[in-house]
């Protein structure tokens, strides 16, 4: 054979067995794209809609608790500026912003809506008027997509949240602390809660909000970006905690239940009369700027009210234990 009919033959080759490898690896992927689907359409996917407050949010998840794709609007910037959440225009951004939102968390985890297992949706408790926009546009979707509905209770998923990131085990001890809620349970199963006690009146997130708007915290400059209570934790660790003497709550009860109104109370009294020494200032934000020793009354009030809040919610915690 010439050398070139040699040399012919053996590119021929060369090009069948490049053709017959590059053959086997596309039927290769082929196959792991179709297990990775087949896969997920044996994995439960669930798309999760939050809407019970001030955050739009979006959420999709597999049965092993992973977040495959999620996305959140806040509202908090124009909520600060007002001073407070004010529900209708929660309402308002929450369908601005809903269908971006659940859109964004979707394609972020790369699962369609026929791959989804269910819906689940906050629909207590809350905002009545943000909780709608939720539930309105979760309805819809089940309804366009055929999907089962899943109601959910915000504070019970946020009792079951640590499992997401520690391996707790039922039962567990859970106290929830936020603006509109202050509760102690025992969690007992994914759906199973025993509730031990709640505020009886405010929850600690709503006096630090008011206690904050009394003081103008927000024209603090230190406090312009923060909401009511951020704004007072911050301030709280400049102070002495220990400089003003302010009593308990419900010290002669020995259940498991709180009550915060006692301690604002007690904190606008302090404010009252401060004000009153000052020469009836607007807010004790003037008393930062001219208190001597460079140690402002502020500081320690606002450190006070913090510790106590927190003592009281630790005190009911071993009240509950021991009872």
């Amino acid at each position: 054979m010439s050398p070139l009919l040699s040399l012919s033959a053996t590119f021929r080759s060369i090009h069948i067995r490049s053709t017959s490898i590059l053959n086997c690896v596309s039927e290769l992927r082929r196959r792991q794209i179709k297990n990775v689907f087949s896969n997920r359409q044996l994995c439960r996917l669930v798309l999760g809609i939050e809407t019970s407050c001030d955050d739009t949010a979006a959420a999709v998840m597999d049965e092993t608790g992973s977040i495959l794709g999620e996305s959140l609007y806040s509202q908090k910037d124009v909520h600060l500026k007002a001073g407070g959440i004010i529900p209708p225009v929660a309402q308002r951004l929450h369908r601005e912003h809903i269908a971006r939102v659940t859109q964004e968390a979707l394609d972020m985890s790369g699962v369609a809506p026929s791959d989804l297992s269910a819906v689940a949706t906050t629909v207590k408790p809350g905002l009545a008027l943000s909780l709608g926009v939720g539930l309105d546009y979760s309805i819809k979707f089940i309804q366009q997509h055929k999907k089962p509905f899943i109601p959910i209770h915000h504070m019970e998923a946020h009792a079951l949240t640590v499992r997401m990131i520690e391996p707790v085990q039922f039962p567990f001890l859970v106290l929830l602390v936020s603006g509109g809620h202050c509760l102690l349970a025992v969690s007992k199963g994914v759906d199973d809660f025993l509730l031990l006690g709640k505020s009886l009146d405010e929850a600690p997130g709503d006096i630090l909000d008011k206690v904050a708007r009394r003081l103008s915290l927000l024209s603090h400059p230190e406090c312009s970006t923060l909401s009511g209570g951020q704004a007072i934790e911050h301030i709280a660790k400049q102070g002495d905690r220990l400089k003003f003497s302010l009593k308990l709550p419900m010290g002669q009860h020995s259940d498991c239940n709180f009550s915060f109104s006692g301690l604002r109370t007690q904190v606008i009294h302090i404010i009252h009369k401060k004000e009153g020494e000052e020469g009836n200032i607007a807010s004790l934000y003037i008393y930062i700027n001219c208190h001597v020793n460079n140690t402002p009354g502020l500081y320690q009030l606002l450190s006070n009210i913090f510790l106590n809040s927190m003592r009281y919610m630790c005190l009911a915690l071993i009240c509950c234990w021991t009872v």
